[in-house]
């Protein structure tokens, strides 16, 4: 499997896991500009949540969660921030949340939800 086709796979564990937790999946790939996207957008108890999931195979070169930079939550917020101007609905509240896959042999090994984070 390419990383492509990981990442593709590891955000469809994650919609899927969203859902089962009660989620309803508004957007996928929402793009503000060619290096701000936001792979799930979505509400439970009109509470918009901003998603970002990283996958990996493997831990060698760190967690998944790991990849989230400073500078990558600044691009997350700067297009939830758009996402949210650009809507004509009234959210009671939003946050970024982060999903974490683990692969081994193309089966989930594990899955860290981590909602809330910041800065």
């Amino acid at each position: 499997m390419t990383n492509k086709t990981i990442g593709k796979y590891g955000e469809e564990i994650a919609q899927n896991f969203l859902i089962k937790k009660g989620y309803k999946i508004l957007e996928t790939n929402y793009r503000y500009s060619k290096i701000a996207e936001i792979d799930i957008i979505a509400l439970k108890s009109n509470i918009l949540h901003f998603v970002e999931v990283k996958t990996r195979t493997q831990e060698y070169f760190g967690k998944a969660l790991e990849a989230i930079t400073p500078a990558k939550l600044n691009q997350i917020y700067s297009c939830a921030m758009k996402y949210i101007n650009s809507s004509n609905k009234a959210y009671k509240a939003y946050q970024i949340d982060a999903i974490g896959i683990l692969l081994e042999k193309n089966e989930i090994k594990k899955i860290d939800f981590i909602e809330n984070i910041s800065l």
